[in-house]
């Protein structure tokens, strides 16, 4: 069996402990008698601060203590978000259909709440195009502007120029 994270009822080693609880007149007590009064209580004592002096108990019951930290761990982590990263690909020389029909997509994506990673890919000779490349990076971080904000303008790096929008806040 693995180790309980907090020290209960014999497993509390120090003379005296300061009491808090619902159910307890909150104050300094001998650990015995703390005890007694859990025990009285049919509930566990339990250390909540070990590190202050003298460490903080309270009477409670433990495994329902657990299992309501376990929910709110559990509640917690299903609030955190997860970012998913849509990525959009266009050449120096994208046409204007093409062009829109990408950006249809890219505003999806970002009322979706997915980041966006729009790049320009050059091949072959096709780099000394980049300006054009950045130039249409450009054009539609302004086009996006009401869905999302740019979080890294158009930056060359090898054979790709790559610039990240997230998405506007709701």
């Amino acid at each position: 069996m693995k180790e309980d994270p907090h020290r209960i009822n014999g497993k509390i080693r120090v003379p005296e402990v300061r009491l808090v609880g619902d159910n307890v007149e909150v104050g300094v007590y001998q650990t015995r008698k703390a005890l007694a009064l859990a025990e009285e209580l049919e509930l566990d004592l339990v250390e909540i601060s070990p590190k202050a002096v003298p460490p903080v108990c309270k009477i409670m019951d433990y495994k329902k203590f657990l299992y309501e930290q376990k929910k709110r761990e559990k509640a917690l982590k299903a609030k955190a978000t997860k970012v998913t990263i849509k990525e959009i690909r266009f050449g120096p020389q994208t046409d204007d259909h093409d062009y829109q029909f990408k950006k249809k997509h890219a505003i999806k994506f970002l009322q979706e709440g997915a980041k966006l990673k729009a790049y320009v890919f050059f091949k072959g000779r096709s780099i000394i195009y980049k300006d054009q490349g950045q130039i249409l990076l450009l054009k539609l971080a302004q086009e996006l502007e009401d869905y999302g904000k740019v979080e890294q303008m158009p930056k060359l790096e090898g054979k790709r120029m790559t610039m990240f929008i997230a998405p506007k806040k709701k």
